[in-house]
């Protein structure tokens, strides 16, 4: 039959069942998963570790590619750039990505962290929010730890405008702060962590509400196509997140040797700043993204006309990985 009939059929097909057309249409063989790994998901760094995956597609001959993400920022652009089909980020700021037209869906999630907060110099004068005003605040464009420094300048009455903001990738950033190159450093763990621990550095602003989920994202395209092998990808992360939860101080340890940290610093991200205890998206996740989401038109960075209700909606799938995650 010709692929103009077939489509035909598959359409006809969906309108019965209610599916969408392209779930209908036979992939052919998947020959690699592309997937990312970060310091800032250490589900993420036990599940490479263990080869896991490699272990429950070997029989299928795929290819399991890795591919580091130094922050969401890196992980949303390899997803719209389809380099890789899973990332991990932040919540907000995939929220922020898919506004502004990068075709993702959130099905699980990685953590609950606190991973960001307002950090300056162990000598430094400032004390709050507040004494930011005019100064140089280093923070990752399109991450967490960002839209965290402009959801609390907004608690001190402040603007963007008012300090003068450097863009720098995370670990750049805590070397600017040490080196006195800035006045503060909106941060991300492990990084900070180390940072707290190695140099002094302090926390002036910590808002764990304002710390917005880790997000396990997967390109549309790639789970309507291949909603059998995402499955097989959650049900891996969830050994990966039982196994955490189980040994978090041999989780601190690969983190450590991931990321080059010293095993407290490691230890204090994973056993005091994360939870782990929640991967199944829900009303929580929406509600945390609806309460963040005016930042991101008050500061313009979207437009204006943007639907963000309708892209939180779009964004964050509730109904997929509920067969897959195991009950507490």
């Amino acid at each position: 039959m010709k692929r103009r009939t077939l489509l035909k059929l598959a359409a006809g097909s969906a309108a019965l069942s209610g599916l969408s057309p392209v779930s209908l249409v036979v992939a052919a063989p998947l020959k690699e998963l592309r997937l990312d790994y970060a310091y800032y998901s250490p589900v993420s760094l036990v599940l490479r570790r263990f080869g896991w995956l490699e272990d429950e597609f070997k029989a299928d001959g795929v290819q399991v590619r890795w591919v580091l993400s130094a922050g969401s920022n890196r992980a949303l652009e390899y997803l719209n750039a389809n380099s890789i089909d899973i990332g991990s980020s932040a919540g907000l700021a995939a929220l922020l990505a898919k506004a502004n037209g990068n075709p993702i869906k959130t099905p699980y999630i990685f953590s609950r962290p606190e991973w960001t907060a307002l950090v300056v110099r162990k000598d430094s004068p400032i004390r709050s929010v507040g004494d930011l005003k005019g100064k140089k605040v280093a923070a990752t464009k399109g991450t967490d730890p960002y839209l965290f420094l402009l959801r609390s300048l907004q608690t001190a009455g402040l603007k963007r405008s008012d300090i003068e903001h450097v863009s720098l990738q995370h670990a750049d950033g805590r070397a600017a702060l040490e080196q006195g190159k800035v006045d503060a450093w909106a941060g991300l763990d492990p990084h900070m962590a180390a940072s707290e621990l190695e140099a002094g550095s302090k926390l002036i602003y910590r808002n764990v509400a304002f710390n917005t989920y880790g997000f396990l994202n997967v390109r549309e395209e790639f789970l309507a196509t291949r909603p059998a092998e995402v499955a097989r990808v959650i049900k891996a992360y969830e050994r990966a997140r039982a196994w955490v939860i189980a040994n978090p101080g041999e989780a601190a340890k690969i983190l450590s040797e991931e990321a080059k940290v010293t095993l407290p610093v490691a230890l204090l991200q994973v056993k005091l700043r994360s939870d782990f205890s929640n991967p199944q998206p829900g009303s929580e996740h929406v509600k945390a993204l609806q309460v963040a989401a005016p930042i991101l038109k008050a500061e313009a960075l979207v437009k204006g006309d943007t639907d963000l209700n309708r892209a939180i909606a779009e964004l964050v799938d509730t109904r997929f990985a509920q067969p897959y995650i195991t009950k507490a």
